[in-house]
């Protein structure tokens, strides 16, 4: 689909300028009193001081709560050899029996598989380099371990969840929650340990951990207001960000938390001007419970989901100190134009057009809906090797007012501003299947190997073109009612494709929150492609990848047919 350009619109504009620091810093202050556990007093007490802000704004607040599987980390600390090492346990870590948890030690690298590998750890702790994540967890779990002791990059400790079961665990997901006693310590304790262990020493290690888990009440606010023309069924854009903080969490959430409401402060100003609606949801249980509030909605809202979300625009630690790169922010394909536009127009940086992670709260991609954005600014690479790049402070006590620049926090509201603003306004939603398609393509060429196998891709090659072929050839509407037959084709298109280019297939259950290769769907392809042919394997896995091969000449068809009809 040809883009026009927009977004140098007077409305846009207008919005952008408006955006008020002070006011922010304002708010920043007020929800930097209070530690936002999941599911505590004062998380209900900051989340009702949002909702007054909105309610102010003109919003349609709703207050919900649910159960959720919330993992609050309590004291912990580790012994070597009868000395008291500080710690902390994470979310989702069992805690240590009475006397604590021991066993020999054992260095794993960085825990990945082939540190794994051909290693009997039953009953072992684990001296792990790096922040702790659900990836170590869950080889530590199968793995028969007993305990996980992580060393931190440096000396600040990093609260984290380590479960990989995406929002609260069912039947099928409860068994992966973790099953081994997990604590960090500082890089100069843990360098020390690592030390003796490489000189042949066997240091005596207890862990101690308290961990409060179990299911407790948790709230969601959510906040909407519907365009001036639409009825019960128009579309709305999504604009989420998580509430619960670890500590009082000013940087991670409390930032993106004020951008939410100075979005939704500016775009009210303009709702005369909206052709789709806007729905804010702030969610609990996104530190303290994998997920858990996004994965309810989309849970117990997915047919409304389905049939109304046209885009989900999540927003994550805004505004930090040094906070200088934009340009790998992540979007769908289909939303990468819009990025590069919003990033370019308001910080003035390219957008690299990177490839959403399988992390933040994602929750609606097997409903079918494309995402833009999730953290926005970056630091800039240093010598400390970090799982993600925030800053120091990220997950710890330390995530104080001092650490935002209200030039940044102006900046990157700005961005969400046009972003947002785009979304509401524009004739036609900003979807361009076109390039969706030609990222697609490029996989497929990578898969050339399963040729070999007696798979051909041909079909699905051919496809793809004419997906993007469709897209671009979609003409610019001519009145209300050809926009709005363009909006509900590019919705379509996207129930059909989003859920393979970021799920494993599955549109009614979640995947874990562990790294995913882009199109999940396609793995059944990229392992036929390595298997050596004639073997039984390659036989077993041509089955799969020939029932993939169906998966996505299914969703191409359906997403073509909704852009031809679009058309006519």
């Amino acid at each position: 689909m040809k883009m026009e350009p927009r977004m140098t619109n007077s409305v846009t504009t207008e919005m952008c300028r408006g955006v008020d620091g002070a006011a922010m810093m304002g708010h920043l202050g007020q929800l930097a009193r209070w530690v936002k556990l999941s599911g505590t007093a004062e998380e209900a007490e900051s989340l009702r001081y949002i909702r007054g802000v909105l309610d102010g704004h003109g919003y349609r607040t709703t207050w919900l709560e649910h159960d959720a599987y919330i993992s609050l980390p309590g004291a912990a600390h580790v012994e070597v050899d009868g000395r008291k090492l500080k710690a902390i346990t994470h979310s989702m870590s069992r805690s240590s029996p009475p006397g604590g948890t021991t066993g020999r030690l054992v260095h794993l690298g960085e825990g990945a598989e082939a540190d794994f590998a051909d290693r009997d750890l039953r009953g072992c702790i684990l001296l792990v380099e790096g922040i702790a994540n659900p990836a170590v967890s869950l080889r530590a779990s199968h793995a028969g371990a007993a305990g996980q002791l992580h060393i931190s990059p440096h000396e600040h400790l990093h609260e984290m969840c380590i479960s990989p079961v995406w929002g609260s665990p069912a039947p099928d997901t409860v068994d992966a929650l973790p099953r081994t006693v997990a604590v960090t310590i500082s890089h100069a304790d843990g360098s020390a340990l690592r030390a003796r262990l490489e000189r042949g020493e066997a240091p005596r290690v207890i862990l101690h951990a308290e961990v409060d888990t179990g299911w407790r009440r948790t709230p969601l606010l959510v906040a909407e207001l519907d365009a001036p023309s639409a009825g019960p069924d128009a579309p709305f854009v999504l604009f989420s960000g998580h509430h619960d903080t670890w500590y009082e969490g000013v940087m991670d959430n409390g930032a993106a938390n004020v951008t939410m409401l100075e979005v939704a402060r500016l775009c009210a100003t303009q709702r005369g001007k909206w052709r789709r609606g806007l729905r804010l949801c702030f969610w609990s249980g996104h530190s303290h419970g994998r997920y858990s509030g996004s994965a309810w909605y989309a849970d117990t809202h997915w047919e409304e989901l389905e049939r109304r979300c046209a885009v989900h625009v999540n927003v994550d630690s805004t505004g930090g100190i040094g906070a200088s790169i934009l340009d790998e922010a992540g979007s769908s394909s289909e939303l990468s134009a819009l990025a590069a536009d919003a990033v370019a127009a308001q910080a003035g940086q390219k957008h690299n057009g990177k490839r959403l992670g399988r992390a933040g709260d994602q929750s609606f991609w097997g409903i079918g809906v494309p995402s833009l954005f999730m953290s926005l600014s970056h630091q800039p690479p240093g010598p400390v090797k970090m799982r993600n790049p925030l800053g120091w402070w990220w997950h710890t006590p330390d995530d104080k007012l001092d650490k935002i620049d209200p030039n940044n926090l102006v900046r990157d509201t700005r961005v969400y501003v046009h972003a947002v603003g785009r979304l509401l306004t524009d004739p036609v939603l900003p979807l361009d299947y076109a390039v969706h398609a030609t990222a697609l393509m490029s996989e497929l060429h990578r898969l050339e190997g399963v040729s070999r196998h007696g798979v051909g891709l041909e079909r699905l090659l051919t496809l793809a073109a004419e997906l993007r072929n469709a897209a671009a050839a979609l003409p610019a509407p001519q009145d209300a009612e050809a926009a709005a037959r363009q909006d509900a084709a590019l919705m379509r298109a996207a129930r059909a494709l989003v859920p393979l280019d970021y799920t494993s297939g599955d549109r009614f259950s979640h995947d874990p929150a562990l790294p995913q290769p882009p199109w999940p769907a396609l793995e059944p392809l990229r392992r036929l492609a390595a298997a050596e042919p004639g073997t039984d394997q390659a036989y077993l896995l041509a089955v799969a990848a020939r029932r993939a091969c169906n998966r996505l000449a299914h969703a191409l068809g359906q997403a073509h047919a909704a852009l031809t009809f679009a058309r006519r």
